[in-house]
Formats: structure tokens, sequence, C-alpha cells
């Protein structure tokens, strides 16, 4: 009775891991994941985290193809374009809901041209400073940029990212002076910090973590309501001297206006499995993902709504005007 229960018991532990990874979505040829960054970032991360574990379930492989520029618009665009069978999709990001407050002329409407598939994660950005810096501490660096107006900078991976905005809201609540300077990837944002060619930088955790343990860079706090799995010793900014501040990046699963509904149902559906297996939620986490998500298209187009609106209301408050 023992073996048989035994057998009965694996038996059905299987069959729900099955289920688990089941595939519903059948594509007859390689699926194209556009990343609107560079390689090396969190977004890229997820996108090769997520890719490989559907080629497996889907017998295709899907293909992660970074295009950075252009605030993340040009990956973005080419996605817009792409014919709406399923076979190109995107990884929006926080910079999909920030670029219609600040771009002029874009030649999409994020809403308008894309239907959500599923929204993957939030996750925190963490604010760091070389350790040349004399500011040892949050407290420490708002005296410092109030000393010195208008002479700190902070890096950014491009207008509209979500460590742009992230030091927009720190200089806003701060009440602080800190020039902006925008880069083309983040890995070239965190080159120049660690050459002291910048001041202050917001990246993700996962990016930064080698340099924050190997002393080369000082974390002050990370962006999220609460601390990081990953970085559980480093406070929140709220925590570390400025109360109220917080700011979650995201990242979400797109098609192009017009994919047909019941491919969206299938797709979705084959990534909320995925997302839910244990060894992709732990590899994400241990990378800086602290919410591995996975919902459905019509929460992610209600997040996609707020965050907007969100935005807007940032991007009024600092002053900052399309360009």
């Amino acid at each position: 009775m023992l073996r048989y229960l035994a057998v009965l018991f694996l038996s059905v532990f299987a069959g729900a891991a099955a289920a688990a990874t089941a595939s519903t979505h059948n594509p007859e040829r390689p699926v194209r994941f556009v990343v609107p960054y560079a390689p090396g970032g969190s977004v890229d991360t997820v996108a090769r985290t997520l890719g490989q574990k559907l080629s497996d379930a889907w017998g295709q492989s899907v293909i992660v193809d970074n295009r950075p520029g252009g605030g993340a618009n040009i990956g973005t665009e080419i996605v817009q374009r792409a014919n709406p069978d399923g076979y190109t999709l995107l990884l929006g990001t926080t910079a999909n809901t920030v670029n219609v407050h600040l771009m002029k002329n874009l030649k999409h409407n994020f809403i308008r041209d894309f239907v959500p598939i599923s929204l993957l994660d939030t996750f925190y950005n963490v604010l760091v400073i070389n350790t040349a810096s004399p500011a040892k501490s949050l407290s420490e660096l708002m005296d410092l940029a109030k000393l010195r107006p208008g002479k700190l900078t902070y890096a950014s991976s491009g207008i509209g990212s979500s460590n742009h905005f992230s030091g927009e809201l720190f200089k806003l609540m701060a009440k602080v002076e800190i020039v902006h300077v925008p880069y083309k990837a983040a890995p070239v944002a965190l080159t120049d910090l660690l050459a002291g060619r910048v001041d202050v930088y917001f990246p993700g955790i996962v990016s930064s973590l080698p340099h924050i343990k190997s002393g080369k860079l000082r974390a002050l706090g990370v962006t999220g309501s609460k601390r990081s799995a990953t970085v559980p010793d480093i406070p929140t900014i709220a925590e570390a001297g400025l109360p109220g501040y917080e700011l979650t990046p995201w990242h979400g699963l797109l098609a192009p206006t017009g994919t047909p509904p019941d491919l969206i149902i299938k797709i979705n559906r084959d990534v909320v499995a995925t997302l839910a297996l244990p060894d992709v939620r732990g590899k994400l986490v241990k990378t800086g993902i602290d919410n591995v998500i996975g919902s459905s298209p019509a929460e992610l187009a209600a997040f996609i709504k707020r965050e907007t609106e969100k935005y807007g209301k940032l991007a009024q408050a600092a002053g900052l005007s399309k360009k």
C-alpha cells in the first residue's frame, strides 16, 4: 500500500508539473522578443530567462533582439510595425509609459498600438555613488547637492528610463538641483560612474550588485516601498532620509495591435505558467527582480493606464517639457 501511494503521489506530482509547463501555443517558426535596450540590463535578463523556457515549451527558438536607442522608441516601433501574428513581441518597460509625457511627435501611441499580454515583474532601482564621493549616506548626499547646486550629475540609460525618473523624483522630493546625463546604454552609464565621470546613478540592482559587493560603489538606498530581498541590508530611500520616496519599475510583454485575441490568450497562459516555475522565479529573484508576477492581459492594461497617469503627474511636477 505504501509503495502504491508513493507511485500515485509521484504520478500526480509529475502530472501537475507537466500541466504547469504544457504549452497552449504552438508557433511554427522562431519567435522574436524585441528588447528596446542594450544587452546586460534587467529587461534583457528577464527576456532571456523567459525566452529560454518558452523555447523549450514551444519547440521553437525565442530570439532576444536588442534594439537600443531613442529612449526605447526604436525597439518599440519595430514591434509596432511588425505583423500582428504573435512572432514579434515587445518587452515593454517604464519608459513606454513615460515617453508620451516627454517626447513630441512620437510615431506610436503605446496604449493604442499594443495589446498587453502579461505584466512580468516589478523591481527596484538602487541609488549608488562612487566610493570616492565624500557623501557616506543619503542625508550627506542631499547636503552635498545643496552646497553645490547644479554641480552634481546623475546618469541614466536614456530619457524616459526608470533611472531617469528615479533621479527626477529624487531631485523633486529632496529639493536639490543635480544635472541629468542620459546615456545610450546602461552599461556605459555604469562605467562612467565607476570612473567618477558622473556622481549618481539609479541602476537596477542586478547590474550594480557586483560593484557594491566589491566596494567600488556605495549603495545609499533602493527605490521601492520596501527593502529588496536581494540586498536586504540596503535601506529604502524613504528609510534612509527621504520619507515618501517610492518608484517601482516594471517589465511587461506586449504584441502589436491586431494580434488575434485567442493567440494573446494562448501566449499569456504559457508566460504565466513559465513565470510560476520555481527555477524561473528563483533565478529572477537572484538577479534583482523582487516581484515576479505573471498577470492577465486585462490586468496589464489597467496597470499601464495607471502608470501613464502617474508619470504624467511626476513629469508635470518636475517641470519636464516635451522635446
